[in-house]
């Protein structure tokens, strides 16, 4: 994971199985006031770092946050990002809110999980090679993925961990569909139980003191 100011360092990274940026803006002045970055050239930086993204060979990804007031009206600007650095995913999160004594952020700046999902299709209004292949309500968090990830009418976005070793360790150029995995069906966007939004049904789910299983859902 790196906060995309760094490209100097994403060029010399060895292989590794998911590299994220963070895209928590899609133009200068949003990104300023969202990530107040420390470098008078953060967009320059950047922007380079979507370009060395997607020189990549193995998976890489776009991590958005959305921020509600800040950049939830930048789906275009957004998409034109996508399309400079042809991301193996897009993952879209709203924020997290952890208080206010460090932020100016507040709880109105979180987007609903339907905010969320009706980002991320509003994005694939404009995106032809993607599809929404998974979400997690629980988190407030969905995932768009390339088409090449869905192999004969299924998704693999899982990760083969062994076999990613095994590729790293024989020093040959190897790509992100070398190691996939199948993605469970619980995971896969309506896929899942009815009402789950992609809860692992072997986990427990704990809700405002009571302890319930994924049947009994909801975030």
């Amino acid at each position: 994971m790196t906060n995309a100011q760094f490209p100097e360092k994403m060029e010399t990274l060895v292989p590794v199985t998911q590299l994220y940026i963070s895209i928590d803006a899609a133009n200068k002045d949003s990104l300023q006031a969202v990530d107040r970055p420390l470098f008078k050239d953060f967009w320059e930086r950047f922007l380079e770092c979507i370009d060395v993204l997607k020189s990549k060979g193995q998976r890489t990804v776009f991590r958005m946050t959305l921020v509600k007031q800040l950049n939830m009206d930048e789906v275009l600007e957004y998409v034109t990002l996508v399309k400079r650095g042809t991301p193996d995913f897009i993952e879209i999160k709203g924020v997290t809110f952890c208080g206010g004594s460090r932020s100016e952020l507040s709880m109105s700046n979180v987007p609903w999980h339907e905010e969320v999902l009706s980002f991320g299709k509003q994005m694939l209004e404009h995106l032809d090679n993607y599809e929404l292949a998974s979400e997690h309500a629980h988190s407030c968090c969905i995932l768009l993925a390339n088409k090449k990830f869905k192999i004969e009418g299924r998704w693999h976005t899982h990760i083969d961990f062994d076999k990613f070793l095994v590729l790293a360790k024989a020093g040959h150029a190897f790509s992100s569909l070398d190691y996939l995995a199948p993605t469970p069906d619980w995971a896969v966007y309506g896929q899942g139980i009815p009402g789950d939004g992609g809860f692992d049904p072997n986990e427990v789910h704990y809700r405002r003191g009571a302890v319930a299983k994924a049947r009994g859902g909801g975030c």
